[in-house]
């Protein structure tokens, strides 16, 4: 079952990728006798301490293509000493639909979540884009190959204390439709997570930066952690790296 509905994916994903490409080339001819493909990434990774172990993140995010479509590419990978751990992958069709905003659809699989060792697949769509006050804002819809409903809003924005020195905080939540109990989830709102990460830009492409992040479990999902012996949340401090490319 599992298999069959990550390979209708892939032939969804592929279907509009194709489009994409095609809708790209055909924009880029009418605008030059030589197209051009762009690519744009963010790598950012760091190592710390949380209250019961180490901590660790890796977050690889950026683009390939033109003005109008492009192939998204995001895999995030975060260790929350004993209990928190996720890594998931994503491949997106992103076709920009307005002067702030894209809209996405593609394919997300976990490798692991925050909430037991479950490896789903989805059907992921969304919004990616700059909301009003410059906040960098995500904004996802998931299908699962069991047939279970969740989303994610993820929100974000760089507040520059001096040319070079830059504070970030964000916000990202996971609500589910339904209880999924073989990831020990409970509907409603399942997670909260929120951060501050103060960076250096040595140059736009370099920067070391600290962060402070406070990852929580709730409502019906932090009373399933409690009963099976769980941590519910989590503290975690940090430094790293941030590159662009």
């Amino acid at each position: 079952m599992r298999i069959k509905f990550s390979l209708k994916l892939f032939l969804v994903f592929f279907f509009f990728a194709k489009i994409a490409t095609a809708a790209e080339n055909q924009h880029l001819n009418h605008a030059s006798d030589h197209p051009q493909i762009f690519h744009a990434f963010t790598v950012e990774a760091d190592t710390g301490e949380a209250r019961d172990g180490k901590a660790r993140v890796l977050d690889v995010n950026g683009w390939i293509g033109g003005d109008i479509n492009r192939l998204w590419l995001k895999s995030e990978q975060k260790t929350f000493g004993k209990y928190d751990n996720k890594s998931e992958v994503q491949a997106l069709y992103s076709r920009n639909i307005s002067q702030f905003w894209d809209a996405q659809i593609g394919v997300r699989h976990d490798f692991s979540t925050d909430f037991s060792s479950q490896k789903p697949t989805y059907l992921s769509i969304g919004l990616e884009g700059l909301a009003p006050y410059m906040f960098e804002t995500n904004a996802q819809i998931f299908l699962s190959d069991q047939g279970n409903y969740s989303a994610r809003l993820k929100q974000e924005i760089d507040i520059s204390i001096t040319q070079k020195l830059i504070t970030q905080p964000y916000f990202e939540a996971e609500v589910f439709a339904q209880d999924v109990l073989s990831q020990q989830v409970k509907s409603g709102l399942a997670e909260v997570e929120v951060g501050l990460l103060t960076r250096y830009e040595i140059t736009r492409k370099f920067a070391p930066y600290f962060a402070l992040r406070y990852h929580t479990k709730t409502f019906g999902t932090a009373n399933l952690a409690r009963q099976i012996g769980e941590r519910v949340d989590n503290f975690i401090v940090s430094g790293g790296i941030r590159l662009r490319f």
